[in-house]
């Protein structure tokens, strides 16, 4: 047995030591290899127990040294580095590589807000900038684009029927403003905006007319120069006209001469009226008349109409002529419901004797017109002379009410004049003359700054009547 394992043990060297010189030779043949990362970086395997020299025997170099920078325990057969790290070392490289981490995530995180401030400042600026030219270009924006909003009615939407009346001398841009109101154009400058378009101006008669609501401008203008929509033997007097506009549509819509009309409102003691004038008296409704109507009775008629007007406000008898007057004052000035007990209250808080901020003057621009003549003339702004012409019913030049009322109020009107609504306000001004928006103030400073705003709207819209 121990001379068949000394045969065997002297088998297996030569083949050990083969097994070496392979090895050696591969380790001698690599740095041959060249620059090729594969080389450099692929593992040598350990040698194996059973593949150990003898004892006492020199140990063949099976693997090149590794190079400084390669981190781990040295291979088996492979010499140990010459330095050796300390754990301090360890974890101060360990450290060192966290906080480059971290610095570089720092970094990024601060680059992105940059970036992200950067993205917001531009949007903002295009934002501004587009927020500033559509405020200051809208409309013309809107043209270029196509997006501008409707002003008429699209064909095919008239419905139910609408009485509108045309005074004598009103205009194209009057009219426009009474349809509208009517309830007939979509919008104030829809109808005169298609008079524009036409070659020649129309021609308007007086009267009262049967149109429809939510007509175009087109219909409507055509509606109202057709004579079978006049309407016989009835007359239409809207709210604010005065006794001198009423009288002339009476007479074409009733078939009355003119003159008739004129000497029975000659004598307003004959239906009861305690005044001089008729004015305020000739309550504004649709009326029709019978064939063969006298002109007093046609009078008697609107005074009564006038008096359950008054009764149904409560007015006392002794107060009827007060109240209509400064519900005349109210129709002229004030446009919408709200706004109608607003400007009543104006005229309360101006004639109040504790009032010292205008002294007892009302300045109604309506009184100042009425007196010197300068009513519906196309403009709402009150001449200089106007204003400074000394009539009775000048209340920029005389204090308190003016002597009478200087048109005729409707329903609304006179309630509004025995109701007025709570505030304070001593002034206001009517700063957009399509849309009617009026603002309502204190203090004369305040209604300066309204005033400038109205001004400036006017210079925007010049074909407005400002």
């Amino acid at each position: 047995m121990r001379a068949l394992a000394s045969a065997q043990a002297a088998q297996e060297q030569p083949d050990s030591a083969a097994e070496g010189g392979r090895q050696q030779s591969a380790a001698e043949a690599a740095p041959r290899q060249g620059p090729s990362s594969e080389s450099q970086t692929a593992p040598v395997a350990a040698p194996r127990a059973a593949d150990a020299p003898p004892a006492g025997a020199a140990t063949p170099p099976l693997t090149r040294p590794r190079p400084p920078e390669e981190s781990g325990p040295p291979r088996s057969g492979q010499a140990p580095a010459a330095a050796s790290m300390t754990l301090d070392d360890l974890f101060a490289e360990e450290k060192a590589i966290v906080h480059a981490k971290a610095e570089r995530r720092r970094n990024r995180r601060i680059g992105g807000w940059i970036a992200l401030g950067v993205v917001v400042l531009i949007i903002g600026g295009i934002a501004g900038a587009g927020a500033w030219a559509w405020n200051t270009y809208e409309d013309q924006i809107r043209a270029v684009l196509g997006w501008q909003e409707p002003i008429d009615y699209e064909p095919g939407m008239a419905t139910g029927e609408v009485l509108v009346t045309v005074v004598d001398g009103d205009t194209g841009s009057t009219i426009s403003d009474t349809l509208y109101a009517a309830g007939v154009t979509m919008t104030p400058e829809a109808f005169y905006a298609h008079i524009l378009t036409l070659d020649a101006v129309p021609t308007f008669y007086p009267g009262v007319f049967r149109l429809q609501e939510q007509m175009t401008s087109a219909a409507a203008l055509e509606a109202l120069q057709n004579p079978d929509n006049r309407m016989e033997n009835s007359a239409q007097l809207r709210e604010g006209l005065t006794v001198d506009q009423s009288l002339p549509l009476l007479a074409d819509g009733i078939g009355l001469p003119l003159e008739d009309l004129q000497a029975a409102v000659a004598d307003p003691a004959a239906y009861g009226v305690p005044a001089d004038s008729m004015e305020g008296w000739l309550f504004p409704a649709t009326y029709t008349f019978n064939p063969g109507v006298s002109a007093s009775e046609v009078i008697q008629t609107l005074v009564d109409r006038t008096i359950q007007s008054l009764d149904s406000a409560g007015v006392p008898v002794e107060e009827r002529q007060r109240i209509l007057t400064i519900g005349s004052i109210i129709e002229r000035e004030a446009r919408f419901e709200q706004d109608f007990y607003r400007v009543s209250r104006v005229i309360y808080n101006r004639l109040s004797p504790d009032n010292d901020e205008t002294n007892g003057l009302l300045q109604m621009d309506s009184t100042a017109q009425y007196g010197y003549g300068e009513m519906h003339d196309g403009t709402v702004s009150s001449s200089a002379e106007a204003l400074e012409d000394d009539n009775p019913w000048n209340t920029y030049v005389n204090t308190g009410l003016p002597i009478g009322p200087i048109a005729n109020p409707g329903d609304t009107a006179i309630d509004a004049a025995m109701n007025p609504e709570d505030g304070p306000w001593l002034y206001f001004v009517t700063v957009n003359l399509d849309t009617g928006e009026t603002i309502f103030t204190e203090t004369n400073a305040q209604h300066q700054q309204a005033v400038t705003q109205w001004q400036q709207w006017c210079r925007e819209n010049p074909e407005s009547g400002c």
